[in-house]
Parts: C-alpha cells; structure tokens; sequence
C-alpha cells in the first residue's frame, strides 16, 4: 500500500501544480453541470491527468471520478479495485480566488479505503494515511484536537448547490450553533475532514459524495479521530463511501455531536 500510496501523491502534487499554473497563467474557464455545479476548465484537465495515469498502470482498477466518471453505483462494486478522485474539491473557492482547495485522491480493495491523500496546492499542505498507519501532513503525524465538550467546540459543515431541500439543513445547524462555539465554512469537504484530522476544527458534518470525502475520512481515523453517520448506512453499502448524514470528529465530542445531529432530524 506505500508504494500505491506514493502514486497516489505523485498524482495529487502533479494535479495541484496543473491547477495552480492554470489559474495563475490562464483565463478562467467555466461552465455547469446540471444547470447547478460550477465546473472549470482546471477541473477537467486535472481529471484527464489522473484518470490516464491511473489506467497505464493499473488498466484493471476502475474509477470513480467526479468529472468524467460520477457513476456512483460504483461505488457498491466489491469486486475490483476502486480508484475515488475529486480532481479540484473546492471549485468555487477556486474559481474566486480563494486558496482552500484540494486534489482528493482515495484508493478502495472491497469498499475499504485504504490509501488517501488530499494535496492542498495554495496551502503546499499534503495530507496522507495508509489504512493501519498514522495520518500525516508533510510528513509529520498529525492527531486530531482532544475536545471532550462540544460547547468549546468548532464544527464545519457545507450546503449543496441545490437549494429545494434546505429545511432540515438549517434545523440541524441551528442546534449546532447553540450548542457548539462556532461554525467554520471552508467550502472543501476534503480540508474541513483533515482540518478534523489535524486539530484545526473539532467536527464536521454533511451529505457529500464519494469522492469529496472518501480520502480525507481515512486520513481523519488514522489521525484517531471517529468517523460515522448520524443516520444509517444501507444494508450491504461499504460504510467507507457512503456520504450521506457523515460526522467526523474528536472522539470526545462524537457521541455528543451525533445526538444533536440525530435529534434535529
């Protein structure tokens, strides 16, 4: 697993510099999916970068991709080698200007995730975890916060593009803001999970897809943090991919937290 791990990051550091040398040298390019989603002209070359580079070594594992291969049934196929990738996790922030994204690339044998790294190019931070190994960031180990009160502590959470569904959404971070200290919008689920994993936040909670959480939650429980939903998992769904009602936190605040998401529902 290190040596797919070091592919892994060779991908993600390559990736970050394509992004980084487009946006700092190119006009930026956009465009929608489903009428919705942001999507640049970066996102789809990174894509391409990873995708190809995958396929020539390993032409038998499959991929799951945001941009060119969003199937994500995929995701409940246990039979071979699943490669999970968000070229750019943060679009938007990327398209603004802002310096919170990242290249989130997760590796799975039989639903389990057991490589992550997620490369923040603007930040030149790295974060990484093969399953059984300690989570780092640069090369150092990384732990997550230690809080045990989720009154001192910092969440994160994130809001889908859609806006029809947005009641529950809010009845959940109204509790959360009158129980917690405060809330942080990072606008990367990948960073919000390994700033979990790195003691940067206390919590974060959300409905993400695949590949905006796959890597970073490994990397958080390496990091010993706890990681789970606060709704159930379908029966027979690998529990590492599936995205919906997802909390990652200190292990201290996680019992807490879940109650609090659970009773808001």
């Amino acid at each position: 697993m290190q040596s797919i791990a070091d592919f892994a990051e060779q991908l993600a550091r390559e990736a970050g510099d394509l992004i980084r040398h487009e946006r700092e040298n190119s006009p930026l390019r956009t465009g929608y999916k489903d009428q919705t989603e942001l999507v640049t002209h970066a996102d789809l070359m990174a894509d391409k970068l990873i995708t190809e580079a995958i396929h020539s070594r390993f032409p038998a594992h499959r991929i799951l991709s945001e941009e060119s291969r969003p199937d994500k049934s995929q995701a409940a196929d246990l039979d071979s080698p699943l490669w999970i990738i968000d070229p750019i996790d943060g679009t938007v922030n990327y398209a603004y200007g802002h310096p919170q994204v990242a290249i989130s690339i997760a590796y799975a044998e039989r639903g389990n995730v057991q490589v992550g790294v997620v490369h923040a190019p603007f930040a030149s931070e790295t974060f990484r975890a093969v399953r059984g190994k300690r989570a780092t960031l640069n090369g150092e180990p990384i732990h997550h916060s230690g809080a045990t009160v989720p009154r001192d502590s910092l969440f994160a959470t994130g809001f889908p593009y859609t806006k029809d569904k947005l009641a529950p959404l809010l009845k959940r971070l109204d509790v959360m803001i009158h129980h917690c200290r405060d809330l942080r919008r990072v606008g990367s689920a990948a960073l919000d999970i390994c700033w979990v994993a790195c003691g940067r936040l206390d919590a974060y909670y959300e409905s993400v897809s695949p590949w905006d959480f796959a890597a970073g939650r490994l990397i958080a429980l390496e990091a010993g943090a706890s990681a789970g939903h606060f709704t159930e998992v379908p029966e027979g769904y690998p529990e590492d991919l599936w995205g919906q009602d997802i909390l990652i936190s200190a292990p201290g605040i996680y019992d807490s937290v879940r109650g609090l998401l659970k009773g808001a529902n």
